[in-house]
């Protein structure tokens, strides 16, 4: 619809466009020979300067009609301009108003009103242009593009920070990258100088190649799109809980409700147990009650707390039967054998095998874009952990192949905590932490930093499909014809779970053991 609306404006303006051109057309036609016309008379005049005739007069006529006929070019250059200009502005007013409609905001505290006062806090001498619905497409789609790359990245770079901790050796790993950087973007909307340039590199953005803006829009889409998925049960957005006495930018408000889908609440952070009952039943709320103990303590002097949330739930493809799982082995290592419930299926299944890394991957499929790949590595997962990156997701996409397969997944409910902050300084964001952070776009009466930035996730895997919330080798067995061959994950495996419309990585992790919680 918007689309078609914006086609709308601008070719209902095109016939009375192209009729200002031609008609202006004809009277530049006229000026250009009134010119010509002045400078050849002119010459005359100048050759004969000598005669009788008044020549102040015929200067005078010779300027006159020179001027008349420069009048008519530039009435047609004038005209032709605004002609222009009107169509980008329909164009920039409607996808400005699309993405102001698309708000679905509660709660308190969140301004309309629009300044353009602020940078941006990029490294530019110039004021950046603020005024986010009036752009060009093609800026937008590669603005976007390279959002989606960063993010990609971002994904690889935070897992692998997440595994290295020592806290984390010989347990399962997950977690949503996707609502991680969600927040962080976010925040730096608020942030300036080099701060700003933390997050945005930190977050696998180029700031010489992309600006607030065109993250702010990039991330608008996403959220947009993900939001508005009918096939699987998909949630994702943030919430900005302030206290009652700290006045935040209008603009910085204006941006999180906007392009963030950011809820706004007013709470008292002196009372500490309040806050966090409030905070906690809002993210219980959000998560269909998955997660409903994001938040243990609080700081009193705490003057707002951003958090996002992302809640899935979606139903398999090919559904597993539950009458065929049973009791199972899986080997945590080569000397820790666990029972789990194994489920078992023989279906069509999108299957590929990546020779140059020794790994089998799975895909298993929702009902809509949104797909849970298993990766199954022959010599290890540490051989995997040190060379998956981005690029390993899209050759998979692109080389799997369908065929019939057995195929073995233990059933599985976890849930993961992670304290982010060493994590994220070890990222190359340690300012946003420290007494130098920058956030004067937040607030430039109240100093603020950032004191803790705190994640949780949980997975459900059953027959029916799988919920999440911000939460021996493979034997492939071709004997014969007659002979189904076999991928039975009952050892360590790495698990993505990717929306491909938008190329966004909303899950991934590591499972380790799938009997832990």
């Amino acid at each position: 619809m918007l689309t078609s609306y914006c086609l709308s404006s601008f070719f209902l303006m095109l016939p009375e466009g192209l009729f200002l051109c031609h008609s202006c057309f004809i009277s530049s036609l006229f000026g250009w020979i009134e010119v010509k016309g002045g400078l050849a008379g002119l010459c005359v005049w100048g050759c004969n300067h000598g005669n009788t005739e008044s020549h102040g007069e015929r200067l005078s006529s010779l300027i006159s009609q020179m001027v008349a006929g420069i009048w008519k070019i530039t009435k047609m250059r004038t005209a032709l301009c605004l002609w222009i200009v009107m169509g980008v502005f329909c164009l920039g007013e409607v996808k400005g108003h699309k993405g102001h409609g698309g708000d679905r905001h509660q709660g308190q505290g969140l301004d309309h009103d629009r300044r353009h006062d602020n940078d941006r806090g990029h490294n530019h001498e110039h004021k950046q242009d603020h005024n986010h619905g009036h752009h060009h497409p093609e800026a937008s789609d590669n603005g976007t593009k390279l959002v989606i790359q960063g993010n990609g990245g971002f994904a690889f770079s935070l897992y692998k920070q997440l595994v290295a901790q020592p806290d984390n050796q010989g347990k399962n790993v997950f977690f949503s990258p996707l609502s991680v950087s969600l927040a962080l973007a976010a925040l730096s909307v608020g942030a300036r100088g080099q701060t700003h340039q933390q997050l945005f590199t930190g977050l696998g953005f180029n700031s010489s190649l992309l600006t607030q803006e065109q993250v702010d829009q990039a991330l608008q889409s996403i959220l947009t799109q993900l939001n508005q998925k009918t096939g699987v049960d998909l949630s994702i957005g943030s919430a900005l809980f302030l206290h009652n006495t700290f006045k935040p930018h209008p603009e910085f408000l204006k941006d999180m409700k906007r392009f963030y889908r950011s809820e706004g609440f007013t709470v008292d952070f002196t009372n500490t147990a309040e806050a966090i009952d409030t905070i906690n039943k809002y993210v219980g709320e959000k998560t269909r009650g998955k997660i409903d103990k994001l938040v243990k303590d609080l700081d009193p002097t705490t003057v707002m707390y951003l958090l996002s949330y992302i809640y899935f739930k979606g139903k398999w493809e090919i559904p597993f039967d539950s009458e065929d799982t049973k009791e199972d082995t899986f080997h945590v290592d080569d000397n820790t054998p666990v029972l789990v419930q194994m489920m078992s299926v023989k279906k069509r299944f999108s299957v590929y095998y990546d020779q140059e890394i020794s790994t089998s991957i799975l895909q298993l499929h929702y009902n809509e874009s949104v797909s849970m790949m298993l990766a199954l590595p022959e010599k290890g997962l540490a051989s995997l952990e040190e060379v998956i990156g981005q690029n390993h997701i899209t050759k998979w996409h692109r080389w799997m192949k369908a065929r019939v397969y057995q195929v073995h997944v233990p059933k599985m409910s976890i849930t993961t905590t992670y304290s982010l902050k060493d994590v994220l300084s070890g990222m190359g964001m340690p300012d946003i932490f420290s007494n130098g952070a920058d956030f004067s776009g937040i607030s430039e009466d109240l100093k603020v930093a950032v004191s803790e930035v705190a994640h949780q996730a949980s997975l459900d895997v059953d027959e029916a499909g799988a919920t999440a919330a911000a939460a021996t080798g493979v034997v492939i067995m071709p004997l014969s014809f007659r002979h189904t061959p076999v991928l039975k994950f009952d050892r360590p495996f790495m698990v993505i779970v990717m929306d491909q419309e938008t190329k966004s990585i909303l899950f991934m992790g590591k499972i380790i053991n799938p009997a832990n919680k």
